[in-house]
């Protein structure tokens, strides 16, 4: 008994720190969009684009061209976010919340649908344009920061184990988001430029198997993994996950706090930094758009109507669709102390696609500044819409009197956690 008490005190410790991160960081993450749409549209817009891409730095990628704070931002501090995904992906799937098959099924179901009803959803409305075809997967992300920091602001309205499943799915989802970057937005490879890449990260799964716990051979070895992948003509930020994947984890079930563990550590170390600086700079830095001269033929252009319409309709039909299936058929459990309408609410708040859609955006139509603008606005108006109404979803909805005394006390542990 005593063995399982610390075991759900520390567990629970694990959970209360990271929803606090995230949602600050969401918090700040909506104040710096705020700020980068005020500046855009006001006589400050010349200085602010203009030190953003002026150019600052060495040329470390012919594909690239010089350096520009745009890019160093979204190549190398975006690595670090990345880096972060990935220890947030490996702690989850070895020592935390989907550890087991049981616990990954409703997760990757309702991520996968997330993912792929949105996609449809774009593909519908841009079918008369082929050269918008790339853009499919910017409505297929979900940004955990932005949708954690809409539901700190319901406090106890919103119950633990929507927190918890909004948690597990974005994160499934990152991986996707990953894959999808990896595997889509690579244009032209440099073989030599790869080859080294996969010998870099052979050495750090040697040190890994080999029992080296000292953090400072992984980064030095991330840093130079980050600059092969980037020579390499894949998006260097994938090498930010990679990298994460070889750090070691002590696998601690009854403390996953614990100081021993090389990838709690360097998780702990990273979160401040990611919540609170590296992703309001990236929101700052992307979601500056100028609304001069922007009419509504502009607004519902196919390009921005189909990544609003995926972001705001396609997922919360494929997330909510999916739970409803996967509890009717017997697939997966009903969430602990929510009711079909918080669901709904939360299922919703997916289709906040901010930092990860303005990511992939920028990649699916790499030099054409008119799409990327226009990619910002259906971003911008399909993660606002589903942050309103997914608050307001939740904000009203009853709560579920009709729960079983199972469900009831899952709620109530998932609420101690907070």
């Amino acid at each position: 008994m005593a063995k399982e008490k610390v075991q759900r005190t520390g567990a629970n410790s694990a959970l209360r720190d990271f929803l606090k991160s995230e949602a600050a960081g969401g918090i700040l993450l909506m104040v710096a969009a705020a700020l980068a749409m005020i500046v855009a549209n006001s006589p400050l817009y010349d200085m602010y684009h203009h030190f953003l891409h002026e150019l600052k730095g060495p040329t470390l990628s012919g594909k690239l061209g010089p350096m520009t704070p745009h890019l160093w931002i979204n190549d190398g501090l975006m690595a670090i976010f990345f880096f972060l995904v990935g220890l947030e992906i490996k702690r989850e799937f070895v020592d935390g919340r989907l550890n087991t098959w049981e616990r990954r099924r409703l997760p990757v179901l309702a991520a996968a649908a997330g993912m792929i009803v949105p996609a449809i959803f774009y593909l519908v409305i841009v079918r008369d344009v082929p050269a918008l075809y790339n853009g499919w997967a910017i409505p297929a992300a979900t940004d955990i920061a932005f949708a954690i920091g809409v539901l700190a602001l319901l406090g106890p309205r919103a119950p633990a184990s929507l927190k918890l499943f909004l948690v597990t799915v974005a994160i499934v989802d990152d991986m996707g988001a990953v894959a999808i970057i990896a595997l889509v937005y690579t244009a032209e490879i440099n073989g030599a430029a790869l080859l080294a890449s996969a010998v870099i990260l052979a050495i750090m799964y040697t040190m890994n198997r080999n029992g080296v716990l000292k953090l400072w051979p992984y980064l030095i070895l991330s840093v130079i993994l980050w600059y092969a992948v980037l020579m390499s003509g894949v998006h260097a930020t994938i090498a930010g996950v990679l990298a994460a994947l070889t750090i070691p984890i002590i696998v601690t079930p009854s403390s996953p706090d614990a100081k021993g563990s090389p990838l709690h550590r360097m998780e702990h170390a990273i979160a401040p930094w990611s919540a609170f600086f590296i992703v309001p700079i990236f929101g700052f830095a992307n979601a500056g758009v100028s609304l001069e001269g922007i009419g509504w033929d502009q607004v519902f252009a196919p390009l921005p109507l189909g990544i609003a319409a995926g972001l705001f309709f396609g997922k919360q039909i494929g997330i909510f669709a999916s739970v409803w299936i996967a509890v009717k058929t017997g697939f997966a459990g009903r969430l602990g102390g929510a009711s079909w309408l918080q669901v709904y609410g939360v299922a919703m708040l997916c289709g906040i696609g901010f930092t990860m859609s303005l990511f992939i955006g920028a990649l699916a139509f790499p030099g054409n500044e008119l799409l990327i603008e226009e990619a910002k606005i259906g971003v911008l108006g399909g993660s606002v819409l589903s942050a309103i109404v997914g608050y307001c979803v939740l904000r009203f909805a009853p709560q579920d009197a009709q729960l079983t005394a199972g469900e009831k006390q899952d709620g109530d542990q998932l609420k101690a956690a907070l």
